[in-house]
């Protein structure tokens, strides 16, 4: 088992461009850290300059206290699962999963123990004796994950393993990893493009954007504090919705307007937002579909819109609504829909809803960064 410490770790490519910035990251032992954000963003970068595939221009690596910047991929005791399985398609899943270990010369009873126990783990027993191309998707990438398990890394690194499964399978493989992370106990870093995968696996999440950390912390708090918009947009499904607003500080007392509608701000707000004596401005407002709420009739505290869309999820409904030449996305349980509104909204329907007061998320427009301290 290792920790990894990444300290200003730097990527420039022979042309000059830099993939990723400064990069500052502390995994503990045993930890499950997932790398996410868009294609592009630099995740996969960091991860190959971890595994030795890629060079590092700037910055210090450490396995466990020792600097790997200039040490070979096949001694830093890693092991690695892309995105494509590369499997041998004239070797057995048997001796794909051992070739690693033949390679080191380890005897024969021990890999063949080895590679039954990997098989055993990922259910893949009655799978050793045939070949890749008899595989389907998943139990190919089972494969690829236990020829990483027989080596006994002390880090494992996976680059959006899931990446090329459907819809269902990859729902399936995203458990059978989290199981596999209680069993062989080992430190993971995890590359994804994938929110849900970042949520439902990472201990902590890093968000990257162009090269650059947006974000680290666990999946909560990401999701509850987002430091900026660009993460605040990223994580969640449907994505947050944003508004032009105006802070008003009268008397004492926050609230924020929103086109014609003026909505309080909870205490706990107020108070965040009193202790940094933030004066009137203009704000970005952000809130969840989730966190958007119907109310019976038009007020000075709510807004007006008419349905667009209405798609039917089955255990909730997603509406989206014009509110200001605005698309507004509702995220709403049927479980609280009056009879004629469980099968959907009408196009062109009336809906007056607000916000919840203790959860609009306040940034800055200018630095697009978020206005509220994380609290602790």
């Amino acid at each position: 088992m290792a920790t990894v410490s990444l300290k200003g770790i730097k990527k420039i490519y022979d042309n000059k461009v830099t993939a990723v910035h400064d990069f500052n990251l502390e995994i503990a032992d045993k930890e499950f850290i997932v790398l996410v954000g868009p294609s592009g963003c630099g995740k996969s970068t960091t991860l190959r300059m971890v595994a030795g595939l890629e060079d590092i221009s700037e910055g210090d690596l450490l396995i466990d206290g020792k600097r790997m910047n200039d040490v070979e991929p096949k001694d830093r005791d890693i092991a690695m699962v892309f995105q494509n399985y590369a499997l041998y398609p004239h070797m057995t899943v048997a001796e794909n999963m051992a070739f690693a270990l033949k390679l080191r010369k380890v005897p024969k009873e021990e890999i063949d123990k080895k590679v039954r126990e990997a098989a055993e783990i990922l259910d893949i027993t009655q799978y050793l004796d045939r070949k890749p191309k008899a595989l389907s998707g998943g139990q190919r990438q089972r494969v690829a994950i236990g020829r990483a398990i027989v080596r006994s890394p002390r880090v494992f690194l996976m680059d959006e393993p899931l990446s090329n499964l459907d819809a269902k399978l990859r729902n399936q493989m995203r458990a059978e990893i989290i199981k596999l992370r209680q069993r062989i106990d080992t430190t993971f870093i995890y590359v994804t493009h994938d929110q849900t995968e970042a949520m439902t696996l990472g201990d902590r999440i890093v968000i990257m954007k162009d090269g650059f950390i947006q974000q680290i912390g666990t999946p909560q708090e990401v999701f509850d504090h987002p430091a900026n918009v660009f993460v605040a947009g990223f994580i969640g499904m449907p994505q947050m919705n944003f508004f032009e607003g105006q802070l008003l500080a009268e008397d004492g007392k926050y609230s924020v307007k929103v086109m014609d509608a003026v909505m309080e701000l909870s205490p706990e707000i107020q108070a965040q937002l009193k202790a940094k004596n933030v004066p009137s401005k203009a704000v970005t407002l952000g809130i969840r579909p989730e966190h958007v709420s119907f109310v019976p009739e038009a007020g000075a505290h709510c807004l007006t819109g008419t349905v667009d869309v209405s798609e039917m999820m089955g255990s909730e409904i997603h509406l989206h609504v014009n509110a200001g030449g605005r698309d507004v996305v509702l995220r709403v349980p049927t479980t609280e829909l009056a009879n004629e509104h469980k099968s959907g909204f009408a196009y062109g329907s009336q809906v007056h809803f607000t916000f919840r007061s203790d959860l609009i998320h306040l940034f800055d427009p200018e630095t697009e960064e978020n206005l509220l301290p994380l609290s602790k």
